[in-house]
C-alpha cells in the first residue's frame, strides 16, 4: 500500500496507481462518517474530521493535544496535558477505524488510520486482491496490482460509448456506500459477516518483572495466532493494548458488536506459573470455556511455555471443532446467518460424511459465493465437497467440468484471494494429491502447516496425506496431534491412525484405532480393519469385515492396483497391503495381473 504524505505533496510511486489525492480521502471520509458501523454519538466524527482537514490543507503540524481539545472539545486555553480527554478520545477513534475496516469498510478503496504515538492521519489503498481476475492480467501482475488497474479503469472513460454506463456505476457506487442500501457491485464485494473475538490483556496477578513480561508476551503470542484461524474475526492488536485487562463483556457488546471476549491472568509464585483462560459470550456476560495452565519455570523455558499455552488457548477456542465454532452450531449469530452457516454446515458434513450431508452444504456455500465470491475460505469447503463427487461418489454432478478439475479451480480461487488461508491451502493440497500431484500437493501442505500450525482440520488431513504417501511415521505423528486437540471430533483421524499403525508394525495400537474410527458405513473402513484384525490373529473379526467390504465395493479389488497408484500409494505399501488382504481371506491376484482399469476411491476410512 501507498501512503499520502501531505508534506511531500505525494509520495514516490511505487505501484501502477498514485496516492491517494485530496478528493479520494475526503470522498473516503464521508463514507466512514456516514456508516453505520461507525459511531454516531460522540465527538468520533468531528475529531476525525479535523485532523483529516487539517492535514490536507497542509497543517499538519498544528495536530497537537492542544488544538483538538480546544477546536474539537471545547476546552478553554487554560488545557493541560494532565486532562486526558484527548487521549482517551484519540484510543476509541483508533479502534472505531478499526472496527470500521473489519466489518463495513473492507473493501473500500482508501483506508484512514491514525498511528498511535501521534494524531496525525494516513492515508493508503487499500488494494483489496481481484477475483474475476481476466486471462490478459493473470501471471502477468500481482492480485493487487489487477486490482489497482481494474479500480483505475473503473474511474476513467476506456471506451467512448461506455462512458454513460461508466458514470452511472461510479456514481451508484459512491451514492451506494453512503446509503442503507448498497449497490449491487458492492453487495457482491463484502464478506460475510463472521464471529468475532476480542481479546483483553492478561491480567498480572504476581509480583516483579517476569511476570509483567510474560503477561505481555502471552497476550502478544495470542495475536498472532487467533487469526490465522479464517473462520473468525480477530480484532488487532490496536484495540487490544488500548483496554483494560479487567474490561467488561458488555462494554466489548457495546463498542465493537464482538460477540466474544477472551481474557485471563497470569500468577507466578516462586516457581511455579499459573495462566488461567476464559471466553465469554458478550451477550450475557456468561462463560463458555475456561481453563488453567500450570508450569514449572525451572525445568522450562519462558518463553517456550509462553507459546505452549497461547497455542493451546488458541486451538480450544478457535479451531474449527473449538468451542465458538460448537456455540455457534447450536446458536449462530444473526448477521448474514445464511453464509456464515455454511461454514458450520461444512464441518458438521465433515463429521458426517453422508450424500445427504453433502447436498446440503454444496448447496449452502454455491448460494453464499452467488453473494459473497470474495469469500476465500468459502472457496476452500466447496473445493472439498466437490473433490467428494469424485472420491465418495456423493451427488455427482452431470454436464460440468470433471469434479478433480472444479475442485482445483476453487481451491485456487480461495489461495488467490488470500493466500494465508489455512482452508485454502488445504483444499489445493487435497486437490493436488488426488490429482497426482504429489511433490506439489506435499509442499503445499508443509506451507499451510507453518502457516497455522495449530489447526486440527489441517493437522489430521495432511496426516493422512503424509502416511498414504509412505511418509508413515510423520503423518502418524500428525494425527496423533489432531486427535489430542480435538478428541470430540476426531473419529475420522482415527481410520487413517490405524492404517499408519498397520503399515508401522504396530499392531496393538492398529487394533486400538480401528476401533475407535466408527466410520461403518465407508466400504474403505472394513479393508482396513479386516487387514489388522488379520494381522492381530483375529481371524473372526478379518473375514466378517472383509465380506462385508466385498458386498459394498466388488469392483475395489479386480482394479486394486489401479485404485492404490491413484491415491499415490508406493509400490512396497501396496505389496504389504496386498498380504493383508490375502491374509484376512481375499482373492487377490499378483499386481502384475490385475487389470488396470479407471476408478475413484479413497483410501482413508472416512
Amino acid at each position: 500500500m501507498q501512503t499520502w504524505t501531505p508534506a511531500e505533496g505525494s509520495a514516490t510511486p511505487i505501484s501502477l496507481r498514485p496516492a491517494p489525492q485530496a478528493d479520494d480521502i475526503r470522498e473516503q471520509l464521508e463514507r466512514v462518517i456516514s456508516s453505520p458501523e461507525f459511531p454516531g454519538v460522540g465527538r468520533a466524527a468531528a475529531f476525525l474530521r479535523y485532523v483529516v482537514s487539517e492535514t490536507l490543507e497542509d497543517r499538519g503540524n498544528r495536530i497537537k493535544a492542544y488544538s483538538i481539545a480546544i477546536e474539537v472539545f471545547g476546552r478553554d486555553a487554560g488545557f493541560t496535558q494532565d486532562d486526558p480527554v484527548v487521549r482517551i478520545e484519540a484510543g476509541r477513534l483508533r479502534r472505531s477505524l478499526e472496527r470500521y475496516y473489519l466489518v463495513a469498510g473492507q473493501h473500500d478503496p482508501v483506508r484512514i488510520d491514525i498511528p498511535k504515538g501521534g494524531y496525525i492521519p494516513t492515508f493508503t489503498w487499500s488494494c483489496p486482491a481481484s477475483v474475476d481476475t481476466g486471462d490478459e492480467e493473470a501471471g502477468e501482475t500481482s492480485p493487487s496490482e489487477v486490482s489497482s488497474r481494474r479500480w483505475w479503469r473503473a474511474r476513467r472513460v476506456l471506451l467512448p460509448g461506455a462512458a454513460a454506463l461508466a458514470a452511472v456505476a461510479i456514481s451508484l457506487y459512491w451514492i451506494g456506500t453512503r446509503s442503507p442500501a448498497p449497490s449491487l457491485e458492492r453487495v457482491a464485494s463484502l464478506s460475510p459477516d463472521r464471529p468475532a473475538l476480542v481479546v483483553a490483556p492478561f491480567t498480572n496477578l504476581g509480583e516483579g518483572p517476569e511476570a509483567q513480561l510474560y503477561t505481555a508476551g502471552l497476550t502478544e503470542e495470542l495475536m498472532t495466532i487467533l487469526p490465522r484461524f479464517k473462520e473468525i474475526k480477530v480484532f488487532g492488536r490496536e484495540t487490544s493494548k488500548s483496554l483494560p485487562a479487567d474490561v467488561g463483556a458488555s462494554e466489548i457488546r457495546t463498542e465493537f458488536g464482538a460477540r466474544y471476549l477472551l481474557a485471563g491472568g497470569v500468577r507466578i509464585s516462586g516457581k511455579r506459573l499459573r495462566v488461567t483462560a476464559r471466553l465469554l459470550d458478550t451477550s450475557d456476560g456468561e462463560i463458555l470455556w475456561s481453563q488453567n495452565y500450570d508450569n514449572d519455570l525451572a525445568s522450562e523455558d519462558l518463553f517456550a511455555i509462553q507459546t505452549d499455552v497461547a497455542r493451546k488457548v488458541a486451538t480450544a477456542i478457535a479451531q474449527p471443532y473449538g468451542v465458538m465454532a460448537q456455540v455457534d452450531s447450536a446458536s449462530p449469530p444473526p448477521d448474514d446467518l445464511g453464509a456464515y452457516e455454511c461454514t458450520l454446515r461444512f464441518y458438521a458434513y465433515r463429521s458426517e460424511l453422508s450424500p445427504e450431508a453433502h447436498a446440503r452444504v454444496r448447496d449452502c456455500l454455491e448460494a453464499a459465493l452467488a453473494r459473497f465470491p470474495n469469500y476465500a475460505t468459502a472457496w476452500a469447503m466447496l473445493s472439498i465437497v466437490y473433490l467428494d463427487e469424485d472420491r465418495y461418489k456423493f451427488n455427482p454432478t452431470p454436464g460440468q467440468d470433471a469434479a478433480i478439475q472444479r475442485a482445483l479451480d476453487a481451491a485456487r480461487r480461495a489461495t488467490q484471494i488470500d493466500p494465508n488461508n489455512t482452508r485454502g491451502l488445504q483444499a489445493l493440497m487435497t486437490a493436488l494429491f488426488f490429482d497426482r500431484q504429489l511433490a506439489e500437493s506435499l509442499r503445499v501442505g508443509e506451507q499451510a502447516l507453518a502457516t497455522n500450525p495449530n489447526d486440527t482440520e489441517l493437522m489430521g488431513e495432511f496426516g493422512t496425506r503424509l502416511a498414504i504417501a509412505g511418509q508413515w511415521q510423520r503423518g502418524a505423528d500428525l494425527l496423533d496431534q489432531a486427535i489430542a486437540l480435538n478428541p470430540g471430533s476426531g473419529g475420522f483421524y482415527h481410520g487413517t491412525r490405524a492404517l499408519a499403525a498397520y503399515m508401522l508394525r504396530d499392531n496393538h495400537t492398529a487394533v486400538l484405532e480401528i476401533r475407535q474410527a466408527n466410520m461403518q458405513k465407508f466400504p474403505l473402513f472394513h479393508v482396513v480393519a479386516a487387514i489388522i484384525y488379520a494381522e492381530a490373529g483375529m481371524m473372526d473379526d478379518a473375514r466378517r469385515e472383509g465380506q462385508v467390504f466385498v458386498s459394498m465395493r466388488p469392483d475395489f479389488l479386480p482394479n486394486l492396483v489401479t485404485e492404490l497408484a491413484m491415491r499415490n500409494m508406493q509400490p512396497e505399501d501396496r505389496d504389504r497391503l496386498i498380504e493383508g488382504l490375502r491374509k484376512a481371506g481375499m482373492t487377490v491376484r499378483d499386481p502384475d495381473a490385475i487389470a488396470s482399469t479407471a476408478a475413484t476411491s479413497d483410501l482413508q476410512p472416512r
